[in-house]
C-alpha cells in the first residue's frame, strides 16, 4: 500500500470512529431529552403557572425587541406581545437605525410621543437620538438610536429598562400568551436561576387572520419545512438534555429570559460578534463560576417563540455562516475555559463537545466525504461496505428524526393536521439526503468569511404576520392550541409520553 493509499485508510477509518462517537453522542441526548420531556408532561399538572401570571408577586419583565428594518411585522409583534397574559410587564422596543418605516408605523399605531427616561444602567451603546411613550398603551417604549447592531440595541434597552428580568426577543416575532408566566415560574422555583431559553418555532405556513395566529400549519415550501424537523432536533433532541444536565451554552436570541443586574455585572451583549446571544449565556457561566456563585442556566420547552425562517437558499446560507462564525468567537473568546474543572461539566464536556463537533467539525466532514467518494472511486473501500454503512449512517439519521417529531407529536400536538405530519416525515428524509450536507459545506465556509472579517449580520426579508386590529393577541386555536386556557387548569388531560 502506498503512502497515499494508507493515507485515504487511515483518514477513513478514523472518519468511521469520528461518525459513531457523533452518533452516540446524539443517541445519547435524544434518549435524555425524552426522558426529560416525559418527566415535565407529567409534572406540568401541579405546576400553577395561572398563580404566577396573575399574582403581584411574581418578577415583572421587561421584554426588548431589537428592531432593524422590521415595518412589514413590528406592529403585529408587539400586539401579540401585548395581549401575553402576565400581570405586570413593559415592552421596550428600540429602532436601530432602521431605513424603512418601523419608526413611523409604530409612531402612526401607537400614538408615539417624545418623553424624558432616565437610563438605569450605563452599557455603552451608539447614541440615543430620542425615546417614545405612547398614551394609548403605557406599557410600550420606543428607543430610536443611531444603528450599531443587534447586541447594541439589546443593551440600549437594558440601560432603559424597569424591571429585573428582561425578555430578548426578535422584532419579527410572536409569544404564546401563556410564555412569559412559564419562563418567570422558572425563576421563582429556583432562585439562582440567571438565564432560560424558551423554544422557538416557525411561523411559516401557519394561518392569521387580522395579523393573529389562527391555526398553526406546516408550510409548503421545501426549505422551512426543512428548518422545522432541524428546529425539533436542536430543541427537543438537543438543548433539553444539555439543560438536564446543566450544561446548556446556548439560549436563543429569539427568545430568552434573563436577570438583569448580572447581565450589567458581566457588561451586557458584546457588539463585536455577530453570535452576541450565544457569547453572553457562555461569559455568564463563566462570571457565575469565577466568583463562586449559583449558576442555573436552563431550557424550558413548553414556551413558544414564532418566527419567520429563510425561504430562499441564499438567506438561509447567511443566517447559518452567521451562526457558525458565532460559535467559532464564542470557543475562541472563552477558550481558557476548556479543560479546567474550574469551570465544571461547562468547561470539561460541553466546550470540548463544541469545539471538537461544532466548530471543526464541519471541516471533518466535508473533507470527509470528499476522501471517503476517492477511496471508493480507486477500490481502497468495497462497493458493498460503502453502500451498507451509508445506509446505517441514513437509517440512524432517519431513526433521530423521526423520533423528536414523535415527542414533538405526544407532548405538544402543535402540528395537529396528518398532512403536515406528512410533510414532516418526508423532510427527514430529504434533511438527511443533500439538507445536512449543504449545511456542512456553509459551515466550512465560515472560516473564510470570518477571515475576511465580515461581522455584518445581513438582511432578512419578512413577509410579515399582516394586517392586526387593536388588541390582538397570538391565538392558535387548532388542536388545543389556545394559549388563553392552561390545558391542565381546564380540566384536560395533558398528552401523556
Amino acid at each position: 500500500m502506498d503512502p497515499f493509499e494508507g493515507f485515504l485508510h487511515g483518514f477513513n477509518v478514523f472518519m468511521l470512529s469520528y461518525v459513531l462517537v457523533l452518533q452516540l453522542i446524539y443517541t445519547v441526548l435524544a434518549i435524555a431529552g425524552w426522558r426529560a420531556i416525559e418527566n415535565y408532561v407529567k409534572r406540568r399538572p401541579v405546576r400553577d403557572y395561572r398563580s404566577v401570571a396573575e399574582s403581584e408577586m411574581s418578577m415583572p419583565v421587561s421584554i426588548l425587541v431589537p428592531a432593524y428594518n422590521e415595518e412589514p411585522s413590528i406592529v403585529a409583534s408587539l400586539r401579540s406581545l401585548l395581549g401575553s397574559q402576565f400581570i405586570e410587564f413593559e415592552i421596550v422596543v428600540i429602532n436601530d437605525g432602521s431605513k424603512d418605516g418601523t419608526l413611523a408605523v409604530l409612531k402612526e399605531a401607537f400614538g408615539l410621543v417624545e418623553v424624558g427616561r432616565v437610563p438605569r444602567s450605563n452599557l455603552p451603546t451608539q447614541r440615543v437620538r430620542a425615546v417614545y411613550a405612547s398614551p394609548l398603551e403605557p406599557r410600550i417604549v420606543v428607543i430610536d438610536k443611531v444603528n450599531g447592531g443587534k447586541a447594541d440595541a439589546l443593551n440600549a434597552g437594558i440601560n432603559h429598562a424597569n424591571f429585573p428580568l428582561f425578555c430578548a426577543i426578535d422584532g419579527d416575532s410572536m409569544l404564546d400568551a401563556g410564555a412569559l408566566s412559564r419562563l418567570v415560574w422558572e425563576f421563582q422555583a429556583a432562585p439562582e436561576t440567571v438565564a432560560v431559553g424558551g423554544i422557538v418555532r416557525v411561523v411559516n405556513g401557519s394561518m392569521f387572520e387580522n395579523g393573529r395566529l389562527v391555526q398553526v400549519r406546516t408550510p409548503r415550501n421545501l426549505l422551512a419545512n426543512l428548518q422545522i424537523v432541524e428546529y425539533l432536533r436542536a430543541f427537543l433532541g438537543g438543548r433539553v438534555a444539555w439543560s438536564k444536565s446543566g450544561m446548556l451554552m446556548i439560549i436563543s436570541g429569539a427568545f430568552g429570559l434573563f436577570r438583569r443586574d448580572v447581565c450589567v455585572e458581566v457588561g451586557g451583549y458584546d457588539t463585536t460578534t455577530v453570535g452576541e446571544d450565544a457569547e453572553l449565556v457562555l461569559r455568564l457561566h463563566r462570571h457565575q463560576r469565577e466568583r463562586g456563585k449559583p449558576c442555573r442556566i436552563t431550557f424550558f420547552p413548553d414556551p413558544i417563540c414564532w418566527t419567520e425562517c429563510p425561504e430562499d437558499l441564499r438567506t438561509l446560507v447567511r443566517q447559518r455562516d452567521r451562526w457558525q462564525r458565532g460559535i467559532i468567537e464564542m470557543i475562541a473568546r472563552h477558550r481558557a475555559m476548556l479543560f479546567r474543572p474550574r469551570f465544571g461539566r461547562i468547561g470539561c464536556v460541553a466546550m470540548p463537545y463544541f469545539l471538537v463537533f461544532e466548530v471543526i467539525g464541519p471541516t471533518i466532514e466535508c473533507v470527509g466525504y470528499t476522501l471517503f467518494v476517492l477511496a471508493v472511486a480507486l477500490g481502497i473501500i468495497p462497493l458493498q461496505f460503502a453502500l451498507a454503512f451509508l445506509a446505517i449512517a441514513l437509517t440512524y439519521g432517519l431513526v433521530l428524526s423521526f423520533l423528536v417529531i414523535l415527542m414533538e407529536e405526544r407532548a405538544f400536538r402543535r402540528y395537529p393536521g396528518w398532512s403536515d405530519l406528512m410533510r414532516l416525515a418526508v423532510c427527514a428524509v430529504v434533511e438527511n439526503i443533500g439538507y445536512r450536507q449543504l449545511l456542512a459545506v456553509v459551515r466550512m465556509r465560515a472560516w473564510y468569511t470570518l477571515a475576511r472579517g465580515n461581522q455584518h449580520w445581513g438582511e432578512m426579508t419578512r413577509k410579515g404576520f399582516g394586517p392586526l386590529l387593536p388588541g390582538g393577541a397570538v391565538e392558535t386555536v387548532e388542536a388545543g392550541l389556545d394559549p388563553t386556557a392552561d390545558p391542565v387548569l381546564a380540566g384536560e388531560t395533558p398528552a401523556e409520553l
